[in-house]
């Protein structure tokens, strides 16, 4: 039996799948984790081992056997499975569902996508980037599809601090764009999965130059991440289905939105002044119209 596993695989399917074929002592502690997962996430070794009635080495092997590093491990993969199980599960959207329920099924997705993602949110390495952001001389953000979209969001609010943005769409642009920044530069590099070749590649390119870079993606050992000297690891509830919405891009959107107030506030009241003129008078423009 391989015992291989990814940090991403549901747990819960796991343990269902290769239940016949552990041994009979294993077994044991995997009826106990399926039948009473919720407690399960908050028991001690010695109290899952009690009651599953075998010895606590029994459940380290269980452990092993199912791909886990350990008690610690199985306890931390066994919270993201259950919150998948309980997201996919009452919000799954089906095509017999009415208007209300989609609506409501909608919200119910990413409502519990944004509290997954922010419980999981490394809030130093935010402090970080909020440092290297705030003295830029030039940022540039690079995302293709559902990270593009986030990446020209990213374009539209950070200018009001002073500095040179862009977000290139064009994978040539990208190339060329990259390639032309420098020290005191940053690149803000975005993908979810953190293999979108034109997005890697033009982080590794920056980087090369010069330029600091920084990725926001969902995995943490990606392409990606390994051409960024920073990394925002923004884990999310993304799902595959059908009629699911891309969960991935809001909680990206959300983390720009932490990133752009959290540097605005590094500005003085000077800068301030100039935004709410600048408000002002964007308010009697729409007005006007």
């Amino acid at each position: 039996m391989d015992s291989a596993r990814t940090p991403d695989d549901n747990l819960l399917e796991d343990i269902v799948r290769l239940r016949d074929d552990l041994r009979k002592s294993d077994r044991r502690v995997a009826e106990v984790i399926l039948d009473r997962p919720e407690e399960v996430v908050g028991m001690t070794l010695a109290t899952l081992s009690k009651a599953a009635e075998v010895s606590e080495p029994t459940v380290i092997r269980f452990c092993a056997a199912i791909g886990c590093e350990g008690f610690r491990d199985l306890r931390v993969r066994l919270a993201r499975s259950l919150a998948f199980a309980r997201t996919t599960s009452h919000t799954a959207i089906t095509a017999e569902d009415d208007l209300g329920a989609i609506v409501n099924k909608v919200f119910d997705f990413n409502l519990s996508n944004l509290n997954w993602a922010q419980s999981k949110l490394d809030t130093a390495q935010i402090g970080v980037a909020v440092d290297v952001l705030a003295g830029a001389r030039r940022i540039e953000f690079f995302g293709f599809g559902a990270s593009g979209i986030v990446a020209r969001d990213a374009q539209q609010k950070f200018p009001l601090f002073g500095v040179p943005c862009g977000a290139p769409v064009d994978s040539h642009q990208m190339y060329m764009t990259a390639d032309m920044l420098g020290e005191g530069d940053v690149a803000v590099a975005i993908s979810n999965t953190g293999q979108t070749r034109e997005v890697v590649q033009a982080a590794e390119v920056a980087r090369a130059r010069g330029a600091a870079t920084i990725g926001i993606t969902g995995h943490a050992g990606s392409p990606l991440a390994a051409h960024c000297d920073l990394v925002l690891l923004v884990e999310t509830l993304e799902n595959t289905d059908l009629y699911t919405p891309t969960v991935s891009r809001l909680s990206h959107l959300v983390v720009i939105d932490i990133l752009s107030t959290a540097v605005s506030l590094r500005r003085g009241t000077a800068h301030h002044d100039r935004v709410a003129r600048m408000k002002e008078g964007l308010a009697k423009l729409r007005g006007a119209s």
